[in-house]
């Protein structure tokens, strides 16, 4: 059975100056080449919006479960556990920020097969994005207050997760702001 994902659009994009769902890579958005890419691997794709719902939804043809976070000021975990509770019930999932567009279509495979409590793509040592979590994290991630940090439940489970190598440095890269962007695009 094929895990799920969420892919979290709903940040305000501040330091960015405008949506990053929005911002181009290769003829696509963010969010476009991203729902492509787990749409081969995992169902159903559920993509989170808070700020800006309705412009980043008109902008993307793609067939995605869309969830809207209502209180999208709460911060990221409060979108992570709005994609949560959109799961089908027992589901694996994995979950990545938008800001992780350059994720390989072979770390996403790679991470839709590999089976564990908590799995976590490593490159030359660095923990990245997309991790896959198992249905007794999610349950845990889903009873925490929106204020908490979905990093503490995932370092407190570091001793059962499976770390998975791989040769792609686009789980580390991280794009917050125009310099980011225009470092990453050179």
């Amino acid at each position: 059975m094929k895990p799920a994902a969420i892919l979290l659009a709903g940040g305000a994009s501040t330091r960015m100056g405008q949506p990053k769902a929005l911002l181009p890579i290769a003829g696509e958005t963010f969010l476009g080449r991203l729902i492509g890419l787990y749409a081969k691997h995992c169902a159903p794709v559920i993509v989170v919006l808070g700020y800006q719902a309705d412009t980043i939804r008109a902008a993307i043809p793609m067939t995605a479960d869309f969830v809207r976070n209502p209180q999208p000021e709460l911060g990221q975990f409060s979108s992570l556990q709005t994609g949560l509770r959109a799961l089908p019930r027992g589901a694996d999932c994995l979950f990545q920020p938008i800001d992780y567009p350059a994720v390989s279509e072979k770390t996403v495979e790679l991470l839709a097969s590999t089976s564990g409590e908590l799995v976590i793509p490593r490159y030359a040592g660095e923990r990245g994005h997309p991790v896959r979590l198992s249905p007794a994290i999610v349950a845990e991630l889903l009873g925490l207050p929106p204020d908490a940090q979905a990093r503490d439940v995932i370092r407190a489970h570091y001793p059962e997760a499976t770390f998975v190598e791989v040769d792609d440095p686009g789980i580390t890269k991280d794009i917050d702001t125009p310099e980011d962007f225009a470092r990453w695009i050179a």
